[in-house]
């Protein structure tokens, strides 16, 4: 990646007491650009190149930055980049969906460790809490006690208002009763002493395409995450827009004109469990829509349909938004294989252009890059920026 595609982050500040916000821009900067020298990032953060030295030694003896190999120009004395630790910090993401739920141990670099998952028919919360106390047993053998004392906690990434959807996964309402009136939060506090995020599951994917993936190219983009439902993501300035409730980019509910002249929402119209509906009508096994597989195959006489449908959803989804904010591109990612969501893309730039988008300029179709586990990333990384870096890198 050039550096001219990597949006820079703001500045810093050299006034006695800030040292903490000095401390994330560094570490900040090291995430978004990688390996940089001292006299880069005081360029980049605008703090002066003494305060810079004096926050990488820090660094470097807290374990959170390392040395990389010298590079040597023609005059002067060589340059030492600076690197974020792999084993800096470590954090654990738990994604509760309506067919499965993931845990996910992750690293400074948002490299996964390990990952657990357990698939259901809709999900019950006492079941889920004890798949997490399991998985963090698990985890924790795993681990060496330096590595666990490096944790920084646990985000979890679910859907707001879980309890709304029994309509849409044909459940019963008491099902998810228990999600509207018991403490979630309260639940996990009795298994784990870390420190606890809870944040909305699109948005948090969106947040881990942002750092870890493709959003660096792009400064203002809307994302689009297929999973059960679709649901969605906002990135302007560099940077994620979570809004007052945590809830923005919810693209899911966006009204939809079918051709029977009917309005539904992007929920009931581009969401893998209409694809699982038609496999289960057939007599097919859905599971494996939901166990992470690296390829779906046996029914492509379901899913040709379904991504040729959904492309077209996504592309009158994708002017929408464009027609409130002049996005440059549009991001696509979701709960399915590379080929998938692939195909998925190049099907819904085909179909942008066909739509009547007169007044509007037609934004970029890309591909996201993290895939099925982009909503327990993205919770991860909510409690290692709550610790170690600036909250909008």
């Amino acid at each position: 990646m050039h550096a001219d595609q990597v949006s820079t982050l703001a500045g810093g500040a050299n006034q006695q007491g800030v040292r903490d916000h000095n401390e994330r821009l560094i570490m900040s900067l090291l995430l978004r650009h990688g390996a940089l020298p001292g006299s880069e990032l005081s360029r980049l953060a605008g703090v002066s190149p003494q305060t810079v030295s004096v926050i990488l030694r820090g660094l470097e003896r807290d374990g959170y930055i390392t040395r990389g190999t010298p590079i040597r120009g023609k005059v002067g004395k060589p340059s030492i980049p600076m690197t974020l630790a792999a084993d800096g910090a470590y954090s654990l993401g738990l994604k509760i969906g309506r067919r499965s739920a993931d845990v996910v141990l992750m690293d400074l670099h948002g490299k996964v460790h390990s990952t657990a998952q357990l698939t259901y028919d809709y999900p019950v919360m006492s079941q889920i809490v004890a798949f997490l106390a399991q998985s963090l047993e698990t985890i924790a053998n795993e681990m060496s006690k330096e590595a666990i004392a490096r944790l920084t906690g646990i985000g979890v990434a679910m859907p707001f208002q879980i309890w709304n959807w029994h309509n849409s996964l044909g459940t019963p309402r008491s099902v998810f009763d228990e999600w509207e009136t018991t403490d979630l939060e309260g639940k996990i506090r009795a298994i784990t002493d870390l420190p606890i995020h809870i944040v909305n599951d699109a948005t948090a994917a969106c947040q881990a395409e942002h750092i870890f993936g493709r959003g660096k190219v792009f400064s203002d983009y809307a994302y689009f995450f297929v999973g059960a439902f679709v649901g969605g993501g906002v990135v302007m300035s560099n940077a994620l827009v979570e809004g007052p409730g945590g809830n923005a980019g919810a693209f899911g509910s966006l009204r939809s004109n079918q051709p029977d002249g009917t309005s539904k929402q992007l929920i009931d119209t581009a969401s893998i469990f209409l694809l699982e509906a038609q496999l289960s009508a057939a007599g097919l096994d859905p599971r494996m829509l939901w166990s992470n597989q690296p390829t779906w195959t046996g029914f492509d006489e379901y899913l040709s349909p379904w991504i040729e449908q959904t492309a077209l959803e996504l592309a009158k989804a994708a002017l929408s938004v464009c027609s409130v904010i002049d996005f440059k591109a549009v991001v696509i990612d979701g709960g399915f294989p590379e080929s998938v969501r692939a195909a998925l893309v190049e099907k819904t730039q085909m179909r942008l252009v066909e739509l009547d988008a007169r007044g509007l300029r037609l934004p970029r179709i890309e591909e996201g890059s993290i895939g099925p586990n982009a909503r327990a990333i993205g919770a991860a990384g909510a409690s290692l920026f709550d610790k170690c870096f600036l909250k909008n890198s």
